[in-house]
């Protein structure tokens, strides 16, 4: 679906626009002919995600924040559709402050779907996460069944699934939830306590330092490439009706099983072809974390059939590019 048949020209307001998902989303958005603005607080995205964005007449950048009403309001004045990528990730950082987690995951999801409607905004589609599977067993994890959640930052998405099906029910709004599996790819933060695993482990073996991995690694995950994401939500914002995925959330992955052994070693094979003395470097095992569950694996079919979604780009692939974009950084 071209966005040029569409009646209206499209603006889309992707918030954490300067996060790691938003960013790439926003990217494309633009290299596509596409206005964007990007609201964002900085608190965990950065600047520089986006500078290369600033001089594009297609582009507009709102520093403030989502708890903030009014700030939503202003945003979204003149968009068609959102885009809201901005949350407080990360299931360990809700533990040690939940407060955080729950009020911009929570109360600014709220901010958001208020102002798009009070605006008159057609369509959002929003970011969940597998985590709300929490303690449910089943294999793959399929969009009907989920389990107790097992952090704060699941709940908030949880919560954040339940205030969609609220506002659909009750507003002229259409709105999909994408639950994320393991997302990955250029932009994500090698750094700080709560990091993304993938980058952390580039960056540990191009600086030769013993990686962590918590439990035996034995866990596995749905690790999905940016590109794939970037796919399925292009799909649900220019689609000319979600139809029956109106107030729904699916999964939104490659659709596969990694554990995190496997990704150590296959990024060990990527990051040994520029600095050989990596393929050295041996993990260190720590004790299991709180609140991660062992295995996780999605069940796509729904993206599949009612989105035309097919994720391009495999896991191998994926380590590939993804460990070129780091060590090209580290090189400038």
């Amino acid at each position: 679906m071209s966005h040029s048949r569409l009646s209206t020209p499209i603006h889309v307001l992707v918030t954490g626009g300067a996060g790691f998902i938003g960013s790439n989303l926003a990217e494309h958005l633009i290299q596509n002919g596409i206005r964007v603005t990007v609201l964002d607080n900085l608190l965990t995205g950065k600047i520089e995600n986006i500078s290369h964005l600033m001089d594009s007449e297609l582009f507009t950048f709102v520093k403030g924040d989502i708890r903030d009403f009014q700030t939503c309001k202003d945003a979204v004045v003149g968009c068609t559709h959102i885009s809201h990528q901005a949350a407080l990730g990360s299931v360990p950082r809700s533990i040690d402050d939940p407060i955080t987690s729950l009020d911009i995951n929570i109360s600014g999801t709220v901010n958001v779907f208020r102002a798009a409607v009070e605006e008159g905004v057609k369509r959002i589609v929003f970011a969940s996460s597998s985590s709300v599977y929490g303690n449910d067993q089943t294999l793959p994890k399929t969009e009907a069944k989920v389990g107790e959640v097992l952090s704060p930052y699941a709940a908030s998405k949880r919560s954040m699934e339940l205030i969609q099906q609220a506002f659909v029910e009750c507003y002229d709004v259409e709105i999909l939830g994408f639950r994320y599996f393991n997302v990955f790819g250029k932009r994500q933060d090698p750094e700080g306590p709560y990091a993304a695993v993938i980058p952390k482990f580039i960056m540990s073996l191009v600086d030769g330092e013993t990686p962590f991995i918590f439990g035996d690694g034995e866990q596995s995950r749905d690790f999905t490439h940016i590109s794939n994401v970037v796919t399925g939500n292009m799909a649900a914002l220019l689609k000319p009706s979600l139809g029956k995925l109106n107030g729904k959330v699916i999964n939104l992955a490659y659709g596969g099983m990694t554990t995190v052994n496997e990704l150590f070693y296959g990024i060990r094979k990527n990051v040994g072809l520029q600095y050989p003395d990596a393929l050295k470097i041996e993990p260190s095992y720590q004790a299991k974390r709180l609140g991660d569950i062992l295995h996780s694996h999605a069940n796509i079919d729904m993206a599949k059939s009612e989105l035309g979604f097919v994720p391009d780009i495999a896991i191998d692939e994926g380590l590939q590019r993804t460990v070129e974009w780091y060590l090209q950084q580290v090189k400038d």
